[in-house]
């Protein structure tokens, strides 16, 4: 056959057909450098990733920044494996589904666009067994990212409840278009720089700490302890703020009954029938094992003992002041239902508060908590306590602080606050 093949290319017509090819393959070379440059560069990497992770006996969070090291994008995926078999829980700002030991990271609707040599940062939440490697096989839209080994785990903090995975397919980080009611707001923007975002019919609250003159509050906000007070300090900041050029700080401290508040002082007791509610806060450590609370609304339903949004076992969570219910279930079913709170970002925080029937949502950074969701219906480790009372609560406070039962100490600022009967957008 090669013989046969031989004496066909040294026909006339062979010699035709082999000068085409050569033809083609010429232009082809001819063509390398002078047309569109590779998405990412010649020989250039997709992307650089740091992963810098907080580790704990058979859990970890972590915190993953992604710098985009080629042409502009509108949005992204980043691709990684586990290679110790690790298994998320939760995640934020980011769309994140698993399958086996290979994870994607997707962009929303908020923080698809990354310029050239611009960052996003997403965070996640999951378990581990036997060891817990950064991952270091980063794509970024399909492409290699360079230095993809990442931020080794810091030395272990206090340990959460352990929690179990979901399904490996399953979404780690649902829309919040799927929420049922008592949220009909459509999936919110980014709020703009310097503005709070808030001004509208039913708005009550719409702070952003801008009217504040000096250090010490006044006006729309004041210092409350609702329980008792401690160590803690509330003041007015002008060297860190979300928009504009203030912010809230808080200086929480730990120890039983460290209680310190930023009270609004607007009447919110007709706000309804669904009490929304929208902050950004910035905090710079990781929420602790024992029991915390960040926003505190007397509930006049409840002889107006609090309702309280804070967090427990390293995850957000609501509790209940009357009888300590807490939403999601502190189990390790309950927990996994739950996110952590990044830290050392701004993040925005939404709630909506039904005042005529047992049903709640909380998002953050736009994506739904399934464990801070109560639908009405009873689950057991997740909703079944919280929902012992039938009452729907009725919010007429709001408290912006810091609430310690033991331990866990914390630096927060909180800024462009907004409270009303209508959704408000981040």
């Amino acid at each position: 056959m090669v013989r046969n093949g031989a004496r066909t290319y040294g026909s006339r017509r062979g010699r035709g057909a082999v000068l085409a090819v050569l033809a083609v393959v010429l232009g082809l070379l001819a063509g390398f450098g002078q047309g569109p440059a590779p998405a990412w560069g010649a020989g250039g990497a997709a992307c650089q990733v740091s992963w810098v992770g907080n580790e704990w006996t058979g859990g970890f969070t972590a915190q993953v920044t992604v710098t985009n090291s080629g042409a502009a994008v509108s949005s992204w995926k980043l691709s990684w494996t586990f290679a110790a078999g690790q298994q998320m829980t939760s995640g934020w700002n980011a769309q994140l589904v698993q399958s086996g030991t290979a994870v994607t990271a997707s962009s929303l609707s908020y923080n698809g666009t990354v310029a050239s040599g611009g960052s996003v940062s997403f965070g996640l939440q999951g378990t581990w067994s036997g060891s817990d490697p950064a991952p270091a096989d980063f794509a970024f839209n399909g492409a290699s990212c360079q230095g993809g080994s990442g931020t080794p785990s810091p030395t272990p903090t206090p340990s959460p409840t352990p929690s179990p995975s979901p399904s490996p397919s399953q979404s780690s980080s649902p829309s919040p278009s799927s929420s049922p009611s008592p949220s009909s707001s459509p999936s919110p923007s980014p709020s703009s720089s310097g503005s709070t975002g808030c001004a509208g019919a039913g708005t009550v609250v719409c702070s952003g700490f801008e009217d504040q003159s000096g250090s010490s509050l006044s006006g729309d906000w004041t210092v409350a302890a609702p329980d008792c007070s401690g160590a803690g300090t509330v003041t007015v900041d002008t060297a860190v703020a979300h928009s504009g050029g203030r912010s809230l700080r808080v200086n929480g401290q730990a120890g039983y009954c460290n209680h310190v508040f930023a009270a609004a002082t607007a009447n919110v007791a007709a706000v309804g029938p669904v009490v929304y509610a929208r902050y950004w806060v910035r905090h710079t450590t990781a929420l602790p094992a024992d029991h915390i609370a960040m926003v505190t609304m007397a509930d006049s339903a409840d002889g107006n003992k609090h309702l309280r949004l804070g967090g427990q076992n390293g995850a957000l969570q609501w509790n209940r002041e009357s009888d300590d219910a807490t939403l999601p279930a502190q189990s390790p079913v309950g927990v996994a239902q739950s996110v952590p709170l990044p830290v050392n970002q701004w993040v925005c925080v939404r709630f909506a508060v039904d005042t005529t029937r047992q049903s709640m949502d909380t998002w953050l950074n736009d994506q739904l908590v399934p464990g801070l969701h109560d639908d009405g219906v009873p689950t057991a480790d997740i909703d079944q306590q919280w929902l012992s009372r039938t009452t729907a609560p009725r919010p007429v406070t709001l408290d912006l602080g810091w609430e310690a039962y033991g331990n866990g100490a914390d630096t927060l600022w909180y800024d462009d606050v907004a409270l009303g009967s209508a959704p408000i957008a981040c």
